[in-house]
């Protein structure tokens, strides 16, 4: 059951399942549409989940809402966090959002004081790397995607939670040999489901996101 856990566990989920695993903990997931509360209760149903995205309706239905103890709908590039509670959270989830906004560092910046001592914050995004790949229908190449606003760096990230005296745990490309296995899979998965492979399955491969962990003080 664990290799099985291990081998479908999304991405972003490595570092919650690392320091949480089945324990209870307080989750602020930063990008909450596309059913993301019932997804993420499916592999850690004790968290606390709280959500935050600009549209509540972005691909959320009553049965997400059940599963969220408080669903915040903000603008993001406001940085107006004042509704969600300071010192609070174990865990702030922030994959793929910043590069989407012009200001995505000075929010970065604005979370981080929601964290509790000891909270962990994680921050995937495309890097530098993904605007010389291949271009496909979806998001292979950074540039495929038109809503895409602003390349990040490691260093720039770095340098930020340096300056707000959080502690770095860790950082680099995405690349899990899981997803890497399970290719042969999902490739003929994604051609019968879809009728064509999405760009995500390469990710792992060729090296699409990189990562910033790090730990409040």
């Amino acid at each position: 059951m664990n290799l099985v856990r291990t081998l479908l566990l999304p991405a972003k989920f490595r570092f919650v399942d690392r320091y949480f695993g089945p324990k209870p903990f307080r989750l602020l997931d930063i990008g909450a549409g596309n059913h993301s509360a019932t997804k993420t209760k499916h592999w850690f149903p004790a968290c606390e989940y709280h959500g935050v995205d600009q549209d509540r309706h972005y691909h959320n239905d009553e049965q997400d809402f059940a599963r969220m103890t408080a669903f915040y709908e903000l603008d993001l590039t406001s940085l107006d966090f004042a509704a969600i509670p300071d010192n609070y959270f174990d865990f702030i989830m922030l994959a793929h959002v910043l590069e989407h906004l012009p200001n995505g560092d000075d929010v970065l910046a604005a979370l981080l004081p929601k964290l509790r001592p000891g909270g962990v914050v994680y921050v995937e995004f495309p890097g530098l790397h993904s605007t010389t790949l291949p271009r496909m229908k979806g998001t292979l190449n950074f540039f495929d995607d038109d809503t895409h606003a602003r390349i990040f760096s490691r260093a720039e990230f770095y340098n930020l939670l340096l300056r707000q005296q959080m502690r770095v745990l860790g950082g680099g490309t995405v690349r899990r040999w899981q997803a890497l296995a399970l290719m042969p899979i999902k490739i003929p998965h994604n051609l019968l489901r879809y009728g064509r492979v999405l760009p995500s399955v390469f990710w792992d491969l060729f090296g699409f996101a990189e990562y910033v962990v790090a730990q409040r003080k």
